[in-house]
Parts: structure tokens; C-alpha cells; sequence
């Protein structure tokens, strides 16, 4: 019996693609497409286990992230390519159409190579650029005169790690000053490593400004190396964490309470930092003009819209990061990505400032997320 272990599984995902796609390619193309498989097979299990920050494990981690990226699109597209195959030759066999289905093969799969290179090298370029800004006017029923402008800028899922080094976050960081945001929200999954890893790549937040500071929620990545620790990190390094608490801003002459929970997985990690959005409004003035909750996951907006918050901020959906992803994010989380009702309260999911994984984003861009409070 095979045991299914993530280089086995490669193994099988590439060998599917190899049977595929190989026997349609002309002779020069099958040999070189079958080496790239073959190290692709290979890359793919190092991406994923290695997780190094030194030079050589992390050479040997991008690479391995790259191939799964390209895999991930050969595997959708060589899945398509049979689907339509198969309805091609019934419809060739039932009669309704004449094909040449060996040229139809060949050039299919040679469609099928060039678009996994295309979707890899535009994905590439589409994570690695400094995230667009985009602008989100939240409309708040009772917001007063002296909230009504107020913004928070968002950033959320940047995943410092083996791609993403400190000078992409200080070029994040020069893009959220710019903003002059009265609040800065990063709504967690900032790391993929150990603070003794990367503390020196994060160390550019140190330099965000806004009105009334910046502030961080833990999302479940921060757990996987010491959530505790990167708590106390980010912390040292000036910005404010909200772990199932709260403060209140005075904003020309209007309170605005702004709140934070851990991730809402965080209590299988360390039991203390248990999600607890009540927990996090408790003692709050209770004529606040607005209520606003940073929350990792979207999971938590049911129990936000009942402590009686206004607005949820969250992330770690990254809106799918690439196509077809997308398509399986409701079957954990409720929202994918953008603003949406639930019950009295908004809930805006941002699709991620960074990226996980694959240095890639097919049909979900990341974003710097500069949201404005208005009256309904």
C-alpha cells in the first residue's frame, strides 16, 4: 500500500501530467518537458518542507516554490485539456463534428505547456509588484460628524519568509505612509518563520506612522513558529497588539473603539490566546461612534456582529491568491474577499497584501486596503 506522503503525492501529480501530456509532444519537447517534470516532482516536497532562511535551504525553498506554482497551473490546465478531449471525440464519435484528434492532441498539449508558463510568469509579476491601493468607504448607521472620513489603512497575509525579504515589506510599509491614515490595521499572518529567522526582515514596520499608530492581530501563521514570541516582536518594534482587547481612539472630539482578538485558531496552539470577540469589547465606552474589530479569519464575524461591533477587518483568505483556489475558500471561511453584510455589522476581507507559498496571484491581486468610515 502507498503511503501518501507529500513527495509521493508529487510524485503521482507530476506522473498523471507526464501521461498525459507526454505521448502528444514531438520528440524534442517530450524530453525536456519530461526533465522538467522529473525536477518539478522533485522541488515541489523541498518547497513546502524545507522552510529555510538560509542561503542554500532557502535557494532550495524558492525553487521548490516556483515549481509548485507552474505545477499547480499545468495540473488545472491538463485536467481542462481532458475534459474538452473527451467531449471532443464523443461529439467526433456520435457523429455532430469531424476532428483530426491526433492534431488536436498534439496542439492541446502544447497549449496547455505554454499557458502554465504564461500563467506562472504573470502570477510572478502580479505578487512580487508593490501592491495597488484600493479605496473602500464603509457607510456606519449613527457615525458621528467627528469620525466621518476616518481611515484605517489595512494590510494583512504578507508572509515574510523565504520570498518575501525586508525590502518588500519597506516598500509596503513607504505605500501605507503615503496613505496618512489615521489608523494602521495588520490583520495577521505576517510571518512564515521564527522570529530569530526573520526579525531583521520585519524590522521595516517599526517605521509605520499614522494618526494614532498601528496595530496587529495574530493570524494562524504566527503560531506555526512562537506565537507568543513574534507578540513580543512586534510589539518591541512600536506597534500596538490587540489580543482580545481594546482601545478607544478620540478622533475630534468622537471616541472610536478599536479592538483585536487572536486567531481564531490560536487556542490549539497556546490555550491563553483563545478568539473572544466579547472578551475584546468588554468595558468599551458605550457611546462609542464606532466599533471596529481586527480579526484574522472571517469565521469570526458571527460572534463580532454579536458583541456589537460595526465593522470587521480580516484577511487569510488572500482571495484565492490564484486561480481556481478561490473556488474552495467558502468551505472553510465564509466570505472570500470585499466588503460584506452580516447581520448589523460590515465585514471586509482583504485579499492579502503578500502571498503564501508560490510567488504567484492569478485573478486575485493583493492589495493595500485604505478603508474610510462614512454615514450611512
Amino acid at each position: 500500500m502507498i503511503r501518501l506522503t507529500l513527495p509521493t503525492l508529487s510524485a503521482l501529480l507530476h506522473a498523471y501530467m507526464g501521461w498525459r501530456l507526454l505521448p502528444a509532444l514531438p520528440g524534442s519537447l517530450a524530453v525536456s518537458t519530461a526533465i522538467l517534470l522529473l525536477l518539478s516532482a522533485w522541488l515541489v516536497p523541498q518547497g513546502l518542507g524545507q522552510r529555510g532562511h538560509g542561503s542554500a535551504h532557502r535557494g532550495l525553498t524558492i525553487a521548490g516554490l516556483v515549481a509548485m506554482g507552474w505545477m499547480s497551473s499545468l495540473l488545472v490546465l491538463t485536467l481542462l485539456r481532458d475534459l474538452l478531449l473527451g467531449l471532443a471525440t464523443a461529439g467526433h464519435a456520435l457523429g455532430w463534428w469531424a476532428l483530426n484528434t491526433a492534431t488536436l492532441a498534439t496542439g492541446s498539449a502544447g497549449t496547455v505547456l505554454s499557458g502554465a508558463l504564461a500563467l506562472t510568469l504573470w502570477g510572478a509579476w502580479q505578487a512580487r509588484r508593490i501592491p495597488p491601493v484600493v479605496t473602500v468607504d464603509v457607510p456606519i448607521a449613527g457615525l458621528p460628524a467627528g469620525l466621518q472620513g476616518f481611515t484605517i489603512a489595512q494590510i494583512s497575509d504578507i508572509h515574510v519568509g523565504p520570498t518575501i525579504r525586508r525590502p518588500q515589506l519597506q516598500a509596503m510599509v513607504d505605500a501605507v505612509n503615503a496613505l496618512q491614515a489615521d489608523a494602521v490595521a495588520i490583520t495577521g499572518d505576517l510571518v512564515d518563520g521564527s522570529v530569530a529567522q526573520l526579525a531583521e526582515h520585519v524590522a521595516p514596520l517599526a517605521d509605520l506612522k499614522a494618526r494614532h499608530g498601528a496595530f496587529f492581530v495574530t493570524g494562524n501563521h504566527e503560531y506555526y513558529s512562537g506565537g507568543s514570541d513574534w507578540v513580543a516582536e512586534v510589539e518591541r518594534l512600536g506597534v500596538r497588539v490587540l489580543m482580545n482587547e481594546h482601545v478607544t481612539l478620540q478622533h475630534q472630539g468622537s471616541p472610536l473603539v478599536l479592538a483585536g482578538v487572536a486567531d481564531y485558531t490560536a487556542h490549539h496552539f497556546e490555550p491563553s490566546h483563545r478568539s473572544d470577540p466579547q472578551a475584546a469589547l468588554a468595558g468599551a465606552p458605550a457611546q462609542a461612534g464606532a466599533k471596529v474589530l481586527l480579526a484574522h479569519q472571517p469565521r469570526s464575524a458571527l460572534a463580532a456582529a454579536a458583541a456589537g461591533f460595526d465593522l470587521q477587518l480580516s484577511g487569510h483568505t488572500h482571495g484565492g491568491q490564484f486561480w481556481p483556489w478561490g473556488w474552495f475558500v467558502p468551505l472553510q471561511q465564509p466570505f472570500v474577499a470585499g466588503l460584506h453584510r452580516v447581520q448589523q455589522m460590515w465585514i471586509y476581507v482583504s485579499r492579502g497584501t503578500g502571498y503564501w507559498g508560490p510567488p504567484k496571484r492569478v485573478g486575485a491581486p493583493s492589495e493595500i486596503t485604505l478603508l474610510r468610515l462614512v454615514a450611512a
